[in-house]
């Protein structure tokens, strides 16, 4: 199958025109004229990944593998050194950044993950309207996302209702109207601002919230006359505890 059918077939499904300005998604390696013979499907490529799978292989991920232009290829760095393992195994590369947050990825997490109802959705964010004590919201996100432990800003006794969104979300706390923020990447200055303005910020996890991307675009790639491998870069960050 040639790789313009698969490309064709993923915009028709989440179109690469919805992601945002700042973003890469598309086609990052390769050719569009490649005859692909099987897919990868995976959050992120690293090393590893990319030398256990085969020649010709079509990897479909979430984070571009380049997000702005490269002034030079340093092959001992980062992310050169993945670009020649590619080029020299006549690998490709596609990723479905934002588009597939907006069409896909938030709401599935949101609701096969954690197990709320949507009653409202903008580009990024879910809201659920449901009321909530906070241990035992706690509790749930920490068993659903099998988070260890969890950061939280200006916590809440009582919760009425809850947004979300996968990744790094913090930026988009203006845009929030409930008591409790999910997201990942909470940075110094964001809890900060949340405390200041009594928005209750849990921190799930960049890798944690969207690591489920392989397992919602291998369902849509079913219909594609190709096997979908579905697999993951590792968590670069390990905890430890005590």
């Amino acid at each position: 199958m040639k790789l313009q059918n698969i490309y064709n077939k993923l915009d028709e499904m989440s179109p690469f025109e919805l992601q945002e300005k700042w973003d890469n998604s598309g086609l990052i390696i390769g050719d569009m004229s490649r005859d692909i013979t099987s897919l990868v499907v995976s959050l992120d490529i690293d090393e590893e990944l990319l030398l256990e799978h085969d020649e010709g292989v079509l990897f479909i991920v979430h984070h571009p593998l380049i997000f702005s232009g490269l002034t030079s290829l340093d092959f001992s760095k980062y992310p050169a050194n993945l670009i020649e393992i590619m080029i020299q195994k006549n690998q490709s590369l596609i990723a479905m950044h934002t588009n597939f947050d907006k069409t896909h990825l938030n709401r599935y997490v949101f609701e096969n993950i954690l197990g709320f109802t949507t009653s409202k959705q903008s580009e990024f964010l879910c809201t659920c309207e449901q009321e909530w004590e906070s241990t035992e919201l706690l509790a749930h996100i920490k068993e659903r996302l099998q988070l260890p432990v969890l950061k939280v800003v200006a916590p809440k006794e009582h919760i009425k209702n809850i947004s979300m969104c996968t990744g790094a979300g913090a930026s988009l706390m203006d845009s929030v109207q409930s008591d409790c923020f999910l997201t990942g990447d909470i940075k110094y200055h964001d809890a900060m601002k949340a405390k200041s303005q009594n928005l209750m910020l849990i921190e799930i996890g960049h890798y944690e919230s969207e690591q489920f991307f392989a397992e919602v675009l291998a369902k849509e790639l079913k219909l594609l006359p190709l096997l979908a491998i579905i697999t993951n870069s590792k968590n670069p960050f390990t905890i430890q505890l005590p």
